[in-house]
């Protein structure tokens, strides 16, 4: 256990070695330990499912279970397309912008720490709080549930995380507003402020600590850090399993850690 601390430690502070590609400026790849990174031909999307989420036919429901394990990836789009997988086992702007963004194209769009317009949800499934709705009950963005009943304008689920384990609570459909530079108009939608969370990109699982966490880089970490956050949410080395793709989407052992010494060098 103190090894693998260590090794932790270690990628978070740009200790370990690294070499760079061809073409590249900086080192910035690390080998990853044999008994972590999974080197598969198979699909490497239900490869990490089945490492993280084994057992789950007899166990879907339960709180423990769930609340201990989670696979993370660097970007929403990889996401979206594994918790899809796991379910399957309105706008402030004059009239005349609707022939320029007409609704399929508004609830398309995707935000970070923004709901879906399409929410696939069911009994059972976890989700994550996208927002702080009331803090002395523990709602806090970031608070993990299981949803336990569905209404059209509430939801009932159990916490999972934080200091409210196991307390039933209430989640509105609320209105939320997203904006971006490139848009002339505010978004707004109306909708449940959660996201599943079979799966969770790096950044948002941080304060986590989980039995089991698969890492899936389908692309590699692209900021400060984020390669060590994603593999500190475990509390053991046995229940860490990396899985990473290279361009042209085979297994690989290498991957990107990106660490900025003079970041760490003036603290």
């Amino acid at each position: 256990m103190s090894e693998f601390a260590q090794w932790v430690l270690d990628v978070g502070e740009g200790k370990v070695p690294t070499h760079r590609k061809d073409g590249e400026p900086e080192d910035t790849w690390i080998s990853m330990p044999h008994d972590i990174v999974m080197l598969l031909e198979g699909d490497k999307i239900l490869a990490v499912i089945d490492a993280v989420y084994s057992d789950f036919d007899n166990s879907f429901s339960s709180v423990p279970y769930l609340a201990q394990r989670c696979i993370v990836c660097p970007v929403n789009t990889v996401v979206d397309e594994l918790n899809e997988i796991m379910i399957a086992n309105s706008i402030e702007m004059p009239s005349d912008y609707e022939l320029l963004y007409p609704p399929e194209v508004l609830n398309s769009i995707v935000l970070n720490n923004y709901p879906q317009h399409c929410l696939l949800l069911k009994v059972g499934i976890p989700v994550v709080l996208l927002r702080n709705i009331d803090q002395a009950q523990g709602l806090c963005n970031g608070t993990r549930l299981l949803i336990r009943r569905l209404g059209d304008r509430i939801l009932e689920a159990e916490i999972m995380t934080g200091t409210h384990i196991g307390a039933m609570v209430g989640i509105p459909r609320i209105v939320l507003n997203g904006t971006s530079p490139r848009w002339p108009f505010t978004l707004q939608r109306r909708q449940f402020p959660v996201r599943v969370c079979y799966a969770m990109t790096i950044n948002k699982c941080q304060g986590q600590m989980l039995k089991q966490v698969g890492v899936y880089l389908r692309e590699p970490v692209f900021t400060h850090g984020q390669l060590y956050v994603a593999i500190s949410r475990v509390t053991s080395r046995e229940g860490l399993k990396v899985v990473i793709e290279d361009e042209k989407g085979a297994a690989a052992a290498t991957t990107k850690n990106i660490v900025y010494r003079e970041i760490l060098d003036s603290v």
